[in-house]
């Protein structure tokens, strides 16, 4: 229980998917204008890497190996997260219509996310078993989703701030990013 309990805060803070590996920064500066918007993609992301972690950890599994079609590895996981983003899309329109549109071109691109399939690929490479996969998948999803939302946070301050010409919009948030990222270095020595 405490294996997994350490995996679990490892991928959370120490080996962030996103400021640490540096893996889906475009959904991330692009969504994280807005609290709601933040909120509403880091609930998808999680909900597309878990289910994407799951599947193709079974599809490596029961499918690639047994076949020994692992070469075909990149190109079914992409299928297999297509295919979730486009459940996920379809859920949004349908219930949630103002989350679908304040996400906008974001939501598709989850499918090119490389968050995403880096998570997946991480899975495998890394030998987890079924347990390890689910585990690692959802602590990953939700580091991603963490340091979204509270980067959403301070992107709301910073639009309240003077910020000099140069350094306004992308630039700023490009400058938070990285120290963003330098904070979260400072996991590296729990684990």
């Amino acid at each position: 229980m405490g294996d997994i309990f350490v995996l679990l805060i490892s991928t959370i803070l120490v080996n962030n998917i996103l400021l640490i590996q540096y893996l889906g920064n475009c959904p991330f500066l692009g969504t994280s204008k807005r609290m709601e918007t933040a909120t509403g993609m880091a609930m998808a992301v999680v909900f597309v890497i878990v289910l994407a972690g799951v599947i193709t950890w079974l599809v490596e599994y029961f499918v690639l190996r047994t076949l020994n079609l692992e070469y075909l590895r990149t190109m079914s996981f992409i299928v297999v997260i297509a295919s979730l983003v486009q459940f996920v899309e379809m859920f949004l329109k349908k219930s949630i219509p103002a989350l679908y549109a304040g996400l906008g071109i974001y939501l598709p691109l989850i499918t090119t996310n490389c968050a995403v399939l880096g998570v997946c690929l991480i899975n495998i490479k890394e030998d987890y078993n079924f347990l390890q996969t689910v585990i690692t998948s959802l602590g990953y999803s939700v580091g991603y989703g963490f340091a979204l939302v509270l980067f959403a946070g301070v992107r709301e301050r910073i639009l309240l701030a003077r910020v000099p010409k140069p350094l306004q919009d992308t630039s700023i948030g490009l400058v938070t990013a990285g120290l963003f990222s330098l904070s979260f270095f400072a996991f590296k020595g729990m684990v």
